[in-house]
C-alpha cells in the first residue's frame, strides 16, 4: 500500500488545499493529512483541535484520506505512518523555494521520503489561509474560498464567545 502525506497549518483549510489533498488522493492508497502547528504563523484563527475537526469535514467524502494532529517532524509522521512521500502543493516560485528546501531536510530526516510539489490548479492559484481568515474576520460570502461542509463550523467556531474568537 501506497501511503503520502499533505501536510500544513489548514488555519483554516480552504479549497486550494481541499483540491491538492483530493488529487493527492487520486495517486496514493492511503493519504493522511497531517495538521500540524506551525511556529511561525504566531496568531492562529483556530485551535489546533478546531483545525482538525474543519479538516475531518472537508475530507469526509474521500474514502482513502484521514486527518490527524501531530505537534512534532513531518518526518517523523511520516516514518510512524508508513508514508513513501509528502504531496505538498505550491502556488508560485517562492512556495517553490521553500518547499524544496523542506523537501530536503525531510530526506536528510528520513531517507527515501520523497516530495512531490503539485502546482496549484489555476482557479485557486491566489487562495490563502491568510486571505480566507480575512473573509472570516470582515464575514464576507465564504462559498468561493472554504469548502462547503465547513462554513457553518467556521461560522459556529468564530460566532461563539460573542464574537471574540482567537485572531479577531
Amino acid at each position: 500500500m501506497r501511503t503520502a502525506i499533505c501536510s500544513g497549518s489548514f488555519d483554516p483549510i480552504t479549497l486550494g488545499h481541499l483540491d491538492v489533498i483530493r488529487r493527492a488522493a487520486s495517486c496514493f492508497d492511503r493519504l493522511w493529512v497531517c495538521v500540524s502547528p506551525n511556529a511561525e504563523k504566531s496568531h492562529p484563527m483556530f485551535s489546533p483541535e478546531e483545525k482538525l475537526r474543519l479538516v475531518r469535514a472537508a475530507i469526509a467524502e474521500l474514502p482513502n484520506v484521514a486527518a490527524e494532529l501531530w505537534p512534532g517532524l513531518l518526518a517523523d509522521f511520516a516514518r510512524e505512518h508508513g508514508a513513501c512521500a509528502i504531496v505538498r502543493g505550491v502556488r508560485n516560485v517562492t512556495d517553490f523555494d521553500v518547499e524544496y528546501q523542506m523537501a530536503l531536510i525531510n530526506r536528510g530526516i528520513c531517507p527515501g521520503l520523497e516530495t512531490m510539489l503539485l502546482p496549484a490548479s489555476g482557479e485557486y492559484q491566489h487562495f490563502s489561509s491568510s486571505m480566507a481568515r480575512e473573509m472570516i474576520r470582515y464575514r464576507q460570502p465564504l462559498e468561493n474560498y472554504l469548502p462547503a461542509s465547513i462554513i457553518p463550523l467556521v461560522r459556529e467556531m468564530t460566532e461563539k464567545e460573542g464574537g471574540s474568537h482567537r485572531g479577531q
